[in-house]
């Protein structure tokens, strides 16, 4: 194995299933999140030379990843449906995965889901984060807090159960 082929294995093996939760929790479909990053690793397989030198490879993955969701989703809006065949599919959530919590992630704005994605599920830092989405660093700390805060509001069990304020962490 060339080295090239060796660091992109070890780079692959090493995120994907980061960058995997980061999509599934913006798209919410486990076999569409599934499709598009496989897609986007195809992608950083052949751009690797440029891909390993980007600040935030796995970052670089997600963001591949979404953008193609996006597009997938203008041409299906665009194409006409046959009978029911084209409804809606259900979201599916991963085994480990908790349901309520992926039902409340895909309640939060698009921008929100991202800034999520990029800041618990990639463990990316802030300015990081903003490099990647093209926003300030504020930006991107304003929309986890409020992304924490709404997922706090409606994840908190009901009254006298006692909600640990470490299930929902704010990641610094």
């Amino acid at each position: 194995m060339r080295p090239d082929q060796a660091e992109f294995a070890e780079f692959y093996g090493a995120n994907r299933d980061g960058c995997l939760r980061a999509v599934l929790a913006n798209v919410g479909n486990r076999d569409l999140a599934e499709d598009l990053v496989a897609d986007a690793f195809a992608k950083a397989w052949n751009a690797w030379p440029k891909i390993r030198r980007h600040p935030a490879p796995s970052a670089w993955v997600v963001r591949t990843a979404l953008n193609a969701g996006v597009s997938r989703w203008r041409k299906r809006r665009r194409e006409l449906p046959l009978a029911d065949s084209d409804a809606a599919a259900p979201v599916v959530v991963s085994d480990d995965g908790d349901v309520a919590l992926m039902a409340a992630l895909r309640r939060l704005s698009e921008r929100q889901r991202e800034v999520i994605a990029l800041r618990v599920f990639l463990d990316l830092d802030t300015d990081a984060a903003a490099q990647v989405l093209g926003i300030a660093a504020g930006t991107v700390s304003a929309h986890l807090a409020r992304a924490v805060a709404t997922l706090r509001r409606e994840l908190a069990p009901a009254p006298g159960v006692g909600l640990e304020r470490s299930t929902i962490r704010t990641v610094q």
